[in-house]
This record gives C-alpha cells, structure tokens and sequence, in this order.
C-alpha cells in the first residue's frame, strides 16, 4: 500500500485513535495482528464497534490500522501501513491472495473451488471468501468486515481473473441483515469439482460457506488406502470422504451423520460420481450408531464439528474427542487406519495427540501415527499468527 501522510486525510475521515500501554507495542512490531484489551490504554469515546482505528503506541507513534470491537480482542490489524481502507485497499489485497493460490495451482480445470481469503493467512482478519466456480461467498467474522462487506464486493467485481456471476454474503454478527443475502447476482445451483469429483454446492443453507474446503489434501490422501477395503465414515456431512474412498476403489464405504439433509445431499453427491451400490447412508446419531454396531473396518474417518469453540470448553471436548476415538477403535480391524480430526482452534496439536493417546490406551489399542495433517495449502498460516493453523488430523494405523 502506498503511504498516505495523515494530513492528506479530510478532517471528517481522520481516523480515531486507539492507544496502547507503555512497552506494550512488542506484539504489533512483530506482526501479530491481534490486539488484546489488557494492552490497551485508552481509545476515542466516539469508537462504535467495526469502525477503522488507528492504533498508536503510548508515545504517540503509528503502530497499524485495525478494526475496533470491544471485547477481549480490541483491535485486528488490517495494515502495519497508513492506509485508507477502501474498496481499493480490499482489491489490492484479494488479488495478492489470488496470486498466491495461482501459485499452488488453484483453481484447476479438475479442482473448480477453493479458498480464496483465509482470514489472518491472506492479512484480512474476519474475512473469509470461497469460491465455487463463478460464485464467491463471503463470510465476515468480524463486525468490521461486515460493514465492508460491499466495498468487498465491489473489489472482487474489479477483479477480471475472477469474473463473479454471483456474490454471496453468509456472516455471522449480530447486525440486522449481516448474512444471508447476495451481494451481486443471484441464487444457482452450483456443482463444482474437487481433484475430478463433482459436488453439488448449497452455499444458502450449508454449513460454513457451503462445503468443507480445507479437506481437500486430506480427502485425496485417504483414497490411497481404501483399495478393497470396508471403510466406514462419521460425521459424513456431504459425503467428502466417503467420495473419496468409493474413488479410491474400496470394498464399500458406511457414512454416518445425524442430519437428514446432510445424508439427502450426501446421496446427491454420490450419484453424480458413481452408480453402484457399494455406499451406505445412515442417518443416526454418531455415538448411538457407535454403541450399536457390531461390525469392524478397514478404514474408519472421523471428523466431527468443533467441540471446543472457546477455551472454556476444552476440558469437556476433551472428553467428546476421547471417547469417540476409543469407541472408534474398537471396531478398526487390525492392520486398520484411523483417520482422525479436531478442527476446534482452542485445542493445539499437541493436545490432540495426548487425547489419542489416552483412548489408545482406554481401548487397549497398539497405535502409530502414519500421517499428521493440517488444512489444505490455501489456508495458510501467517507466521505471525499461527493460531491459525486450527485443523489438525492424525492418521493412525492400528498394530
């Protein structure tokens, strides 16, 4: 970004101020884009939150622009640059994070959707935009982005690569009419391919932007170790891993998931690919399901949703995460692979191994870890903030 001098600035969009403590700037210098309320001193009494601040250190000096909330994290760092943030400022940045997955090879005519933005990863923190061959969707975190959400979509707009037919909003914040709404274009059916599979994409009523993209690595990995074998998968959702696994030419494949439309859509997802009957759908409770059957596999994915969403929650995820995986266990087949994933970001990568390891040992089960994975590579991690590494996987073979 260029740097504007504060003076270029009109007096009517100056920009409030936002002061830390004395010796607190330590974290901003080194780039972490998250400012926490202990840092901070004092702030403009007319800051509203998402409004654009500038954050000064306790002498006066230009730290970064941020967006304001006042909470327990007060300010993400938007640029460590004077700047305006504008829709030029979002376009700028949105074709820096295109680049960079035209440079791992997305999209490709055999992988039509991907990740796009990924918050902190791609410097736009709340900011969350996957695309489905011409559609965008946009899912804004953060109060701040919610408010940009049409100088966003004005930006992806400007941007020929992309040529959007349709841009839709789906955020979470507590501003009347902040998701569930097009930004540009209007509502289509959308089937997208993913490493040459076709899935059909509701980015309207699916989970998160419409489907799990940062599986993408991981799913293609599974398919490697399902020849002729009986693979069953829970938490199946749409059917992703199954998918994989039917590609990957097992013996037959069991999804199991407790949401009726999720198992109509998995279904749906099936046919598009395959006409046999090597899959069964089961539309079930999970643990009930775990409780009850009685037959063993080569192959078991489980991928439940976030257990631990806050740090509050983490001791009794930590009991959901172990549990499932011991019962898991006890029906993998020796010489069988456990596919086994967290995705709460409150629960690091070596936490999640300790809590294997506690149902290998609930299980009585003789376990070596194959495979540890993570999201897929357009969900970076900024090396400033590697709290955004928040999937973590094991793949674990069974002695």
């Amino acid at each position: 970004m260029d740097f504007i001098p504060e003076e270029s600035i009109s007096a009517d969009r100056k920009m409030q101020k936002l002061i830390l403590k004395k010796n607190r700037e330590r974290s901003v210098l080194l780039k972490h884009p998250w400012i926490f309320s202990g840092a901070v001193e004092s702030f403009d009494k007319e800051l509203k939150n998402g409004d654009v601040v500038e954050v000064l250190s306790a002498d006066g000096k230009f730290l970064a622009i941020a967006h304001f909330f006042k909470s327990s994290i007060m300010a993400r760092v938007l640029s460590f640059e004077q700047t305006v943030i504008s829709a030029a400022f979002f376009k700028d940045k949105i074709q820096g994070a295109l680049k960079a997955r035209n440079s791992i090879g997305l999209p490709n005519k055999n992988t039509t959707m991907y990740r796009l933005v990924h918050g902190e990863g791609d410097g736009l923190p709340g900011l969350i935009i996957d695309v489905f061959n011409n559609t965008a969707c946009v899912q804004c975190h953060t109060e701040g982005m919610i408010q940009s959400a049409e100088m966003i979509s004005e930006a992806l707009q400007q941007i020929y690569e992309l040529k959007p037919e349709s841009i839709y909003q789906r955020s979470t914040g507590k501003t009347e009419g902040a998701s569930g709404k097009f930004l540009f274009g209007s509502s289509q059916k959308i089937t997208a391919f993913e490493n040459g599979l076709k899935f059909t994409v509701d980015i309207e009523h699916g989970q998160k932007t419409g489907f799990f993209i940062d599986q993408r690595e991981n799913r293609k990995l599974l398919s490697r170790y399902t020849n002729g074998k009986k693979v069953l998968n829970l938490f199946s959702y749409s059917g992703g891993f199954s998918l994989y696994a039917l590609k990957g030419e097992c013996e037959k494949v069991i999804s199991v998931d407790s949401s009726a439309p999720a198992c109509e859509w998995n279904k749906e997802n099936t046919a598009l690919n395959f006409n046999d009957s090597r899959h069964e759908i089961i539309c079930n409770d999970v643990f009930e399901f775990l409780k009850s059957c009685q037959e063993k596999f080569d192959v078991i994915i489980v991928d439940p949703p976030a257990f631990a969403k806050q740090l509050a929650a983490v001791d009794s995820a930590s009991v959901k995460y172990r549990s499932l995986n011991s019962a898991a266990l006890k029906l993998l087949n020796k010489g069988g692979m456990l596919f086994t994933f967290s995705c709460s970001q409150a629960i690091s990568k070596e936490h999640f191994q300790k809590i294997i390891f506690k149902s290998a040992i609930e299980s009585r089960a003789d376990l070596k870890i194959v495979h540890r994975m993570s999201q897929s590579p357009d969900h970076p991690v900024s090396i400033y903030h590697p709290e955004g590494e928040y999937l973590k996987g094991l793949v674990l073979q069974l002695s």
